[in-house]
């Protein structure tokens, strides 16, 4: 059975948020896949010609009014899914890059929810993806460590907001995944190190308790999951389908 309103999916081209479209696709919802890349975007259309696409800059201002005018009715789920394109260890990353990293992903995320405000209904819900290291840091990854660990904070106050509306948030937190952004993160690392990029996932894959990284369709059921009406009480909450991939008790 569909759910009622249209799936907004931001980062839609991202090997997450592609996950994300084909799982609600596939439930029957309406979509709206939002990227930069107008490119992608049309790759994505001729793949799939049911999903309405928007190009829109999430690190700009101009995107609030570039999604919002692609809504025409009740928004059933807003989804976060656009990842950082800054890496470097708190020893080599360029400090500015922090502030590039923040106004895409917080700056990011607000200008979604301001897009999507209007749409929203009681069942309504807010996702973002967050990175296990802004939990759980080290210092080879600087950026996705210090602003993951504000979408957290971010996601919390957005809770105190919504909530009183009805409307649900939820931060998702899965940890290195299979994806090849991994892998470019992996080849990076690897030249920092000095080493294979093959023993940066192998080591990646050893910190989780399962043994192996999990997939992007694996962390997609998760926010399909999202869409039943139980899922009201995971409000505020950090979900974690990282295969065992956290160590602290949070």
């Amino acid at each position: 059975m569909t759910d009622a309103g249209t799936c907004v999916v931001v980062g839609a081209t991202g090997a997450i948020g592609r996950a994300v479209v084909d799982r609600l696709v596939r439930r029957g919802q309406r979509l709206l896949a939002v990227a930069r890349s107008s490119d992608d975007l049309a790759n994505l259309s001729a793949q799939l010609p049911e999903v309405s696409v928007c190009a829109a800059d999430i690190g700009s201002d101009e995107a609030i009014a570039t999604i919002a005018e692609s809504l025409d009715g009740p928004v059933r789920m807003a989804v976060f899914a656009a990842g950082l394109p800054v890496r470097g260890s708190v020893s080599t990353i360029e400090p500015g890059l922090l502030a590039v990293a923040a106004n895409i992903k917080l700056g990011g995320l607000l200008r979604l929810v301001r897009a999507v405000d209007g749409h929203l209904e009681a069942g309504s819900r807010i996702v973002c993806f967050a990175g296990s290291l802004g939990l759980e840091p080290r210092p080879a990854e600087a950026a996705p460590g210090a602003i993951n660990a504000g979408v957290f904070n971010l996601m919390r106050q957005l809770s105190l907001v919504y909530g009183p509306r009805g409307i649900t948030t939820h931060a998702i937190s899965p940890g290195p995944a299979d994806t090849p952004r991994l892998r470019h993160i992996a080849d990076g690392v690897a030249r920092e190190r000095g080493c294979d990029p093959a023993d940066v996932l192998a080591d990646y894959a050893a910190r989780t308790s399962l043994g192996r990284l999990p997939t992007a369709d694996e962390v997609a059921w998760v926010v399909e999951q999202l869409l039943d009406r139980e899922a009201d009480i995971l409000h505020g909450s950090v979900l974690y389908p990282d295969a065992g991939g956290h160590h602290g008790i949070h």
